[in-house]
């Protein structure tokens, strides 16, 4: 496993440290579907790389090499992830035949977990200001918030019962805060809107419907906040995003970021996404192909990028993002200023790269 893993981070490093555009083409008739980073394939170079080179290190397995998790306990598909304010890392995972909450510390200790049997289908995972969990389970209807520790706070949605009022949600994906501490969710897969909750967890209003004109959605997947209190909600099948005021007003619409899974804006505005150029290709590739993208949240100028499965993603102030992909990863990219030559060394020399931690 080690040895595949090896070409797995051999391979990310080309994609990350390539020093010219690649040629945009369809990816690759041949690729296998399903097949994931651990398993010694990773499919770099589909993709130029717009905005600059990013000096990153990755760590393809964290929470899962060196093994900390109690015995029988894996991840199965990893579909978010967060961080509190002590550095320490939350992921929310579907194999259900342990807690599916699970909680590391910055150098992947397992440190505690919660939830067996609680989620139906695991989705979207943050922590607002207050440093309460908010945990989202989409094929459940519902929405969680518990403590650091897992002690359960409230519940919004009627367990296996979908809804659109203001009480029930249908297949709900994300949550983000404003400056204020209320709370828009991203709802979902079945009703096409945003729920919008005052700080007390109160309805507050909505907003969307199904569609592709402006102010609809046809999934509206991941949403964010910026320091400014705009609203941005990532409407994957529609290939955009579109960014509103805290009442629901359409501000800009953005279209040339692809089909994007999940965003994150740390508290300095810096904004992270994970993308594809189409739905297409995120059904079909399995998430494989997806890009982790740097944007500038003023003209929506993609910064930087490399390639990174991805479902859903979180940042640090220190700049370490993490990405979870239903590939069964985590992904832990760190800033490193002096990657580009090490890695290179190392693989002239064919030797794998050392993994910042």
């Amino acid at each position: 496993m080690k040895k595949l893993a090896t070409l797995a981070l051999i391979s990310l490093t080309f994609a990350v440290y390539a020093q010219a555009p690649l040629p945009q083409g369809a990816p690759g008739p041949n690729l296998p579907k399903g097949k994931a980073p651990e398993q010694g394939y990773v499919p770099d170079g589909w993709y130029p790389h717009p905005g600059s080179l990013m000096k990153y290190s990755v760590e393809i397995r964290f929470g899962e090499e060196p093994e900390t998790m109690p015995e029988g306990m894996k991840f199965g598909r990893v579909s978010a992830v967060t961080t509190d304010n002590e550095g320490n890392v939350y992921v929310f995972k579907r194999d259900a035949k342990t807690d599916q909450l699970v909680v590391f510390d910055a150098q992947g200790k397992y440190l505690r977990s919660w939830g067996k049997g609680m989620f139906t289908r695991p989705h979207g995972l943050r922590i607002d200001r207050d440093q309460n969990v908010w945990a989202l389970d989409d094929a459940g209807h519902q929405v969680f918030k518990f403590t650091r520790d897992g002690k359960l706070l409230q519940t919004w949605g009627v367990k296996d019962k979908p809804g659109n009022d203001a009480k029930t949600f249908n297949r709900p994906t994300d949550i983000a805060f404003d400056s204020q501490g209320n709370a828009y969710i991203s709802d979902g897969y079945g009703n096409r809107r945003v729920v919008k909750l005052d700080k007390a967890g109160n309805f507050v209003t909505t907003w969307g419907t199904q569609g592709d004109g402006p102010g609809q959605f046809r999934l509206p997947h991941s949403i964010a906040v910026d320091a400014k209190d705009r609203v941005y909600v990532s409407d994957r099948e529609n290939n955009r995003i579109q960014i509103f005021d805290t009442g629901g007003k359409l501000l800009n619409t953005w279209t040339h970021l692809g089909c994007t899974q999940g965003m994150f804006i740390t508290p300095k505005n810096d904004m992270w996404i994970v993308t594809h150029r189409n739905n297409s290709e995120n059904i079909t590739y399995d998430t494989l192909a997806g890009q982790l993208m740097k944007i500038d949240v003023e003209s929506g100028k993609i910064l930087g990028s490399m390639e990174s499965p991805g479902h859903m993603l979180t940042a640090t102030p220190a700049g370490i993002v993490y990405v979870a992909s239903l590939t069964g990863n985590v992904f832990k990219w760190q800033p490193d200023p002096w990657w580009p030559a090490r890695a290179h060394e190392a693989i002239r020399a064919g030797t794998p790269p050392p993994v910042a931690r």
